[in-house]
Protein backbone atom coordinates (compact mmCIF):
# COMPACT_ATOMS: atom_id res chain seq x y z
CA UNK A 1 0.00 0.00 0.00
CA UNK A 2 1.27 3.48 -0.86
CA UNK A 3 2.42 5.74 1.94
CA UNK A 4 0.48 8.89 2.73
CA UNK A 5 2.05 12.32 2.31
CA UNK A 6 2.20 12.69 6.10
CA UNK A 7 4.11 9.40 6.47
CA UNK A 8 6.57 10.33 3.70
CA UNK A 9 7.02 13.79 5.20
CA UNK A 10 7.72 12.37 8.66
CA UNK A 11 10.30 9.93 7.26
CA UNK A 12 12.09 12.65 5.28
CA UNK A 13 12.27 15.03 8.23
CA UNK A 14 13.30 12.20 10.60
CA UNK A 15 16.15 11.28 8.26
CA UNK A 16 17.12 14.94 8.02
CA UNK A 17 17.07 15.29 11.82
CA UNK A 18 19.22 12.17 12.09
CA UNK A 19 22.00 13.86 10.13
CA UNK A 20 21.65 17.45 11.31
CA UNK A 21 20.79 18.92 14.68
CA UNK A 22 17.43 20.66 14.45
CA UNK A 23 15.52 22.65 17.06
CA UNK A 24 11.85 21.85 17.59
CA UNK A 25 10.99 25.04 15.67
CA UNK A 26 13.21 23.97 12.74
CA UNK A 27 11.59 20.53 12.74
CA UNK A 28 8.13 22.12 12.57
CA UNK A 29 9.18 24.42 9.74
CA UNK A 30 10.81 21.53 7.93
CA UNK A 31 7.68 19.39 8.28
CA UNK A 32 5.50 22.16 6.81
CA UNK A 33 7.91 22.85 3.96
CA UNK A 34 8.42 19.18 3.04
CA UNK A 35 4.66 18.52 3.21
CA UNK A 36 3.92 21.47 0.89
CA UNK A 37 6.60 20.28 -1.51
CA UNK A 38 5.18 16.74 -1.54
CA UNK A 39 1.69 18.14 -2.19
CA UNK A 40 3.02 20.16 -5.14
CA UNK A 41 4.80 17.11 -6.56
CA UNK A 42 1.66 14.99 -6.15
CA UNK A 43 -0.54 17.67 -7.74
CA UNK A 44 1.84 18.08 -10.68
CA UNK A 45 1.90 14.32 -11.21
CA UNK A 46 -1.90 14.13 -11.20
CA UNK A 47 -2.21 17.07 -13.60
CA UNK A 48 0.28 15.43 -15.95
CA UNK A 49 -1.69 12.15 -15.88
CA UNK A 50 -4.94 14.00 -16.62
CA UNK A 51 -3.36 16.11 -19.36
CA UNK A 52 -1.93 13.01 -21.06
CA UNK A 53 -5.25 11.13 -21.01
CA UNK A 54 -7.20 14.20 -22.15
CA UNK A 55 -4.78 15.00 -24.96
CA UNK A 56 -5.35 11.48 -26.36
CA UNK A 57 -9.16 11.70 -26.13
CA UNK A 58 -10.85 15.10 -25.73
CA UNK A 59 -14.09 13.32 -24.78
CA UNK A 60 -12.31 12.17 -21.60
CA UNK A 61 -12.14 15.81 -20.45
CA UNK A 62 -15.81 15.42 -19.50
CA UNK A 63 -15.64 13.35 -16.35
CA UNK A 64 -17.95 12.22 -13.59
CA UNK A 65 -17.40 15.17 -11.22
CA UNK A 66 -15.54 17.69 -13.38
CA UNK A 67 -14.91 19.03 -16.86
CA UNK A 68 -11.36 19.91 -17.76
CA UNK A 69 -11.01 22.92 -20.03
CA UNK A 70 -8.85 21.82 -22.96
CA UNK A 71 -7.65 25.40 -23.42
CA UNK A 72 -6.24 26.15 -19.96
CA UNK A 73 -6.33 22.78 -18.16
CA UNK A 74 -8.44 24.01 -15.22
CA UNK A 75 -11.30 21.85 -13.95
CA UNK A 76 -14.90 22.98 -13.42
CA UNK A 77 -18.34 21.51 -12.82
CA UNK A 78 -19.45 23.30 -15.98
CA UNK A 79 -17.64 25.04 -18.83
CA UNK A 80 -19.70 28.22 -18.99
CA UNK A 81 -20.06 30.58 -21.92
CA UNK A 82 -18.30 33.16 -19.79
CA UNK A 83 -15.25 30.93 -19.23
CA UNK A 84 -15.06 29.96 -22.91
CA UNK A 85 -15.27 33.66 -23.83
CA UNK A 86 -12.01 34.16 -21.92
CA UNK A 87 -10.49 31.91 -24.59
CA UNK A 88 -12.37 33.80 -27.36
CA UNK A 89 -14.53 30.75 -28.09
CA UNK A 90 -18.23 29.94 -28.15
CA UNK A 91 -19.34 26.50 -26.95
CA UNK A 92 -19.86 25.49 -30.60
CA UNK A 93 -16.35 26.63 -31.61
CA UNK A 94 -14.85 24.88 -28.56
CA UNK A 95 -16.54 21.60 -29.46
CA UNK A 96 -15.50 21.86 -33.11
CA UNK A 97 -11.91 22.73 -32.22
CA UNK A 98 -11.54 19.76 -29.89
CA UNK A 99 -13.69 17.23 -31.75
CA UNK A 100 -16.44 16.96 -29.14
CA UNK A 101 -19.95 15.95 -30.27
CA UNK A 102 -22.28 18.94 -30.65
CA UNK A 103 -24.92 17.19 -28.52
CA UNK A 104 -22.47 16.68 -25.63
CA UNK A 105 -23.08 18.95 -22.64
CA UNK A 106 -20.00 20.76 -21.34
CA UNK A 107 -20.77 19.82 -17.75
CA UNK A 108 -19.74 17.09 -15.34
CA UNK A 109 -21.72 13.89 -15.84
CA UNK A 110 -23.24 14.07 -12.34
CA UNK A 111 -24.50 17.60 -13.00
CA UNK A 112 -26.05 16.53 -16.32
CA UNK A 113 -27.76 13.56 -14.64
CA UNK A 114 -29.16 15.78 -11.89
CA UNK A 115 -30.52 18.27 -14.44
CA UNK A 116 -32.03 15.48 -16.56
CA UNK A 117 -33.77 13.98 -13.52
CA UNK A 118 -35.15 17.36 -12.43
CA UNK A 119 -36.42 18.13 -15.95
CA UNK A 120 -38.28 14.80 -16.02
CA UNK A 121 -39.78 15.39 -12.57
CA UNK A 122 -41.03 18.83 -13.63
CA UNK A 123 -42.46 17.47 -16.90
CA UNK A 124 -40.39 19.88 -18.97
CA UNK A 125 -40.26 17.53 -21.98
CA UNK A 126 -44.05 17.38 -22.17
CA UNK A 127 -44.31 21.16 -21.75
CA UNK A 128 -41.81 21.71 -24.57
CA UNK A 129 -43.69 19.35 -26.88
CA UNK A 130 -46.98 21.16 -26.14
CA UNK A 131 -45.37 24.56 -26.74
CA UNK A 132 -43.92 23.42 -30.07
CA UNK A 133 -47.25 21.94 -31.18
CA UNK A 134 -49.07 25.13 -30.23
CA UNK A 135 -46.51 27.29 -32.02
CA UNK A 136 -46.70 25.13 -35.16
CA UNK A 137 -50.49 25.58 -35.43
CA UNK A 138 -50.49 29.36 -34.81
CA UNK A 139 -51.30 31.54 -37.81
CA UNK A 140 -48.36 33.54 -39.14
CA UNK A 141 -48.30 37.22 -38.52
Amino acid sequence: MAKSLVEMCAEIVAAQAGHTRLTSEEIGDSLRQVFRTLQDVQRTGQETEVEESVSRDPQSSIQRNQVICLECGKSFKLLSNRHLALHNLTPREYKQKHGIRMTQALSARTLSQRRRKLAKELGMGKQLAEWRAERKHRPAG
